[in-house]
């Protein structure tokens, strides 16, 4: 279970970790009196359980009040990352000498905790060269204790006061991922500001097998407005980053669907599995679940057994007469009465493919474009 970053805050500051001043709110009267109250600039920042925020326009800078009003006005409601924005955290504006990245997750292929650190913070750790980032497996039946902080902190050439509070702050961070049976804890960034380290984010996720024992920690649904939908149709849905809406009928044909988009360098939007068997009408209101997302292109990959493809094609082609497809589908259809929904597809303007390899191209071409 993910955290939005205001409840992992809490959790950072009851251990003791330096977070900065700031309030929630709901709307943009209550963000223009936060702003007040914390005196100066502020960032509103968006509450969604998901990464990439800045670039989804959901972080704002206010320099007083009335610019605080505006940006939540702004905020909420909108969509960000595949969410409807509902609440903000208005904080303090820090002054930034330099960012870390820190967090503890675990190794699944040593069965061991791991601390991953670096000085080139506030962006994704996958684009930070190898070079720069300290990787260090915790033994769970000693931790962190000094010794170990200090080596972590040697190899950061890190020196002073900052030498002192990170080193104050690891065994902190791995007692939060012990104690709230967390999957992640992370800070990015982790900021130097003056003689300070501050956590100015928090992401922290919970193992769903030991919520129970986390009575402290409210219940957080993680899933986007589409996955409630898909899930209450019965369908395996996931939210992803990219913008090639995939429907596939088994979760194996559906994960090597996302494999090729990404072979031929496209980015799936979602994981979507329509099972086998799908109807004609579940498979529509699929269909209408991925235009929602606002994708560029819909690749749908059927190998037709117990799911027809005449089915499939029919469903498409209702969507497209009552809702409309403001995007251009690719479809890959094969198996049980293929001929019939090929016939279909053509009588109605579409392309049918039999190899999914040439779909997946010309869908990721057709988003390029």
């Amino acid at each position: 279970m993910k955290l939005f970053e205001y409840m992992g805050k809490q959790i950072l500051a009851a251990y003791g970790i330096k977070t900065p001043r700031g309030k929630m709110v709901v709307s943009p009267e209550e963000a223009a009196a936060a702003a007040q109250e914390l005196g100066g600039e502020v960032v509103v920042k968006s509450q969604i359980l998901s990464g990439k925020r800045g670039k989804g326009g959901g972080i704002k800078f206010a320099g007083n009040p009335e610019e605080a009003r505006q940006a939540a006005t702004q905020i909420l409601g909108s969509q960000v990352q595949g969410h409807t924005v509902e609440m903000l955290l208005v904080e303090e504006k820090l002054s930034i000498d330099s960012e870390f990245y820190v967090a503890i997750t675990i190794d699944g292929a040593a069965k061991k905790p791991v601390l991953i650190a670096s000085t080139r913070g506030g962006i994704d750790i996958e684009e930070v060269p190898e070079e720069y980032i300290v990787k260090q497996h915790i033994d769970v039946c000693y931790g962190i204790q000094p010794y170990l902080a200090r080596e972590i902190s040697r190899r950061l050439n890190l020196s002073g006061n900052i030498y002192k509070e990170f080193n104050a702050l690891l065994p902190r961070l791995y007692q939060i991922f012990r104690e709230k049976d967390a999957e992640l804890v992370e800070i990015n960034p982790l900021v130097v500001s003056g003689e300070r380290l501050i956590a100015a984010d928090a992401k922290v996720t919970i193992d769903d097998e030991a919520l129970y024992r986390q009575k402290d920690i409210p219940f957080v649904d993680e899933r986007t407005e589409a996955e409630r939908k898909a899930h209450a149709l019965g369908l395996s849905y996931v939210q992803l980053d990219g913008n090639i809406a995939v429907m596939a009928n088994g979760a194996g044909i559906t994960m090597g669907t996302l494999d090729i988009i990404q072979h031929y360098g496209g980015a799936p939007a979602n994981f979507l599995d329509a099972g086998g068997g799908t109807g004609k009408e579940a498979t529509a209101k699929a269909l209408e679940i991925l235009l929602s997302t606002n994708p560029k292109v819909i690749l749908i990959n059927i190998f037709g057994g117990i799911t027809r493809c005449d089915d499939v094609a029919n469903a498409l082609v209702q969507v497209k007469n009552e809702i409309g497809i403001p995007v251009p589908v690719v479809i890959r259809l094969v198996g049980t009465n293929e001929e019939i929904g090929v016939r279909i597809l053509k009588d109605n303007g579409f392309e049918a493919y039999r190899v999914m390899h040439e779909a997946a191209a010309k869908a990721v071409e057709l988003a390029r474009n």
